[in-house]
């Protein structure tokens, strides 16, 4: 039986279809094994993608925070009306133009961020610890790849 060329393999369609369902499903076990006793009210994967896309970009606009997620205004601007209140977002007229609202974060939106980052890094720890050593070192080789891997995701087209 022949091997299959690394390289080769990395680049059949099933191969990042693989890699696309594994970074998913990572991302919600991460999620849901971690926000049990952080004390943060829970935020559903909506309302938490805008919040975290207005702390990438502060003085995000309305419009621009729907193009990045690929939905609709409306809806947007409706999820954006309920992190207005619960504190987590700001809106405020742009400086430079006074007819864009801009968009940011709330340090109250930073510190819970700040709690969830931790809580996921933990949860990741006591996953990853189940691993073998060879398992742990091919993750923490593959972070600056996928870093850009998400980099290159988040331009906007």
């Amino acid at each position: 039986m022949a091997s299959v060329d690394p390289l080769e393999q990395q680049t059949r369609p099933e191969a990042h279809r693989d890699l696309a369902v594994a970074i998913l499903d990572v991302s919600f076990e991460v999620r849901r094994k971690s926000h049990e006793g952080t004390g943060v009210l829970p935020l559903s994967s909506g309302l938490l993608d805008i919040v975290r896309v207005i702390e990438r970009h502060p003085g995000i606009t309305v419009a621009e925070v729907a193009a990045r997620l690929g939905r609709q205004l409306s809806n947007v601007s409706a999820q954006l009306r309920e992190l207005v209140a619960l504190g987590l977002v700001t809106r405020t007229r742009d400086a430079a133009d006074k007819r864009y609202v801009v968009l940011h974060p709330t340090p109250e939106a930073l510190r819970i961020r700040n709690v969830l980052e931790e809580a996921w890094a933990e949860a990741l720890a006591s996953a990853s610890s189940r691993l073998l050593p060879a398992e742990r070192a091919q993750i923490a080789a593959s972070l600056p790849a996928l870093e850009r891997l998400a980099s290159i995701l988040a331009e906007p087209e």
